[in-house]
């Protein structure tokens, strides 16, 4: 059992929670347990999870479960409470907000928060056209939709998406999405016309930007046709597939060729939108402005919401009940976004990711020189990752990878794998966590790597 001292204190909602890894009991402790157990019984086998606890409360750095154990949180519920669990000003606008109503329907009943959040998304993501927006639940539905939009606009059916993408687990998703197991594996079939690409994977294909960029264009001109194509979309870096950053140029020459062919340009900025990567959206690191972008995830510090923004001639071609849904945009929701995006803009929260990825990497790189096992560090400011191979052949090593992960977690800090081979750890810890947390965070990780 490890006990630390507590570092820092961050005001919550309610009480506050010290900004300690406290491990009191094994984890899973015994009322984790009777948790896990009903689970079992009630819960769908599908519903998985990663982190063996009961959580109880959640605040700056630290998820703390029924047994009393405080976690190192380096996951923010993948990316999602990047302002921090139970951000006050979020607690605030969500108790005022429900005090109010909990729904009318946005179609049926308007309400200024809606539209507040659609004004915000209009000013923030990149570009200095037009734009229009249209809320939602989660970030598969956004992408469908700006899929629906896309359709509309050109009236084109194809749609093109990437090798280790990741869009959602809806039937439209699944065929976007480009790992089998555990997203697509035994559901379809799958939406048709839609087509996939190789993507920039520099760690793995050698190619620079512009030569990854011309193999995709011409995979897409030879199989696909640019008169039949609708929309292209991806990840400006990806996640679920294992933080890939392309090299640079790929991305700005996949959009040169989407303008010069009447193709909308979709990026999918559900898990790198709103400061994670050290700027507001990833599109701005790569000097690449979309047509559309779809966001979720940290856009509403927990809420369940969702959003499609774009070029306001696009987002219009849809007839009118085109778009929408009975909890799309929900008030409650909506006022959390509000409260979320004015932190990211005025409590340096964009600043403060690039900080978090600066320790990542130096922490991260100095692993990789000492041990051949790290193949590769990469991602953008507080989305970092590593990826483990084995170290004479380069091949992806997921067992390594798997075990890390648990034997973090059992010492009290929660990382979260991905990639399409399943041999990365990412991380993503809220951007309220301190320099003392992340730190022993990945201290643990560095032991739990030493003694695999």
């Amino acid at each position: 059992m490890t006990t630390a001292p507590a570092t820092q204190t961050i005001p919550l909602g309610g009480p506050t929670l010290p900004q300690e890894r406290r491990v009191t009991t094994a984890i899973p402790g015994p009322r984790s347990q009777e948790l896990l157990a009903r689970k079992a019984s009630a819960v769908a086998a599908g519903v998985g999870h990663t982190v063996p606890i009961a959580a109880v409360a959640a605040g700056g750095g630290v998820v703390v479960d029924a047994d009393g154990n405080s976690l190192i949180d380096l996951g923010s519920g993948i990316a999602v409470t990047s302002v921090g669990n139970a951000h006050p000003a979020v607690v605030a606008a969500v108790q005022n907000a429900v005090a109010q109503m909990t729904h009318t329907c946005f179609m049926i009943s308007p309400y200024e928060s809606y539209v507040a959040v659609a004004e915000r998304l209009n000013r923030l993501t990149p570009g200095d056209h037009a734009k229009k927006s249209a809320l939602l639940n989660s970030g598969a539905e956004a992408v469908e939709n700006a899929v629906k939009i896309a359709r509309r606009f050109t009236g084109r059916q194809a749609v093109v998406a990437f090798d280790h993408a990741y869009h959602g687990r809806t039937n439209l998703t699944m065929a976007l999405t480009a790992k089998s197991m555990p997203y697509k594996s035994g559901f379809g079939p799958f939406a048709s016309e839609v087509y996939r690409a190789p993507a920039s994977y520099p760690f793995r294909d050698g190619l620079s930007g512009a030569e990854a960029a011309a193999k995709a264009i011409s995979l897409i001109e030879k199989q696909i046709g640019a008169d039949n194509l609708a929309a292209v979309i991806i990840e400006p870096i990806q996640g679920e597939g294992g933080f890939i950053v392309p090299a640079d140029g790929f991305l700005p020459a996949v959009v040169d060729w989407c303008r010069a062919n009447g193709v909308v340009f979709i990026a999918d900025e559900v898990q790198t939108g709103f400061a994670r990567t050290g700027a507001m959206f990833a599109s701005e690191l790569f000097g690449i402005v979309p047509d559309l972008i779809t966001t979720a995830k940290g856009i509403a510090g927990g809420m369940p919401l969702a959003a499609v923004t774009g070029r306001a001639e696009i987002m219009d071609a849809t007839h009118a009940g085109g778009l929408g849904g009975t909890y799309g945009g929900n008030p409650v929701a909506c006022a959390a976004a509000v409260a979320s995006i004015d932190a990211f803009e005025n409590d340096g929260l964009v600043g403060r990711a690039t900080e978090i990825g600066e320790v990542l990497r130096a922490r991260l790189d100095a692993l990789q020189a000492a041990d051949p096992r790290i193949g590769d560090v990469r991602g953008r400011g507080a989305m970092t990752a590593a990826e483990f191979v084995d170290p004479v052949t380069g091949a992806p090593d997921a067992a390594l990878t798997s075990a890390v992960a648990k034997a973090a977690i059992a010492e009290g800090v929660i990382v979260l794998t991905c990639g399409t081979y399943g041999n990365v750890i990412r991380f993503l810890p809220p951007l309220s966590i301190s320099d003392e947390l992340l730190g022993e965070g990945l201290d643990v990780v560095a032991a739990a790597l030493a003694a695999a």
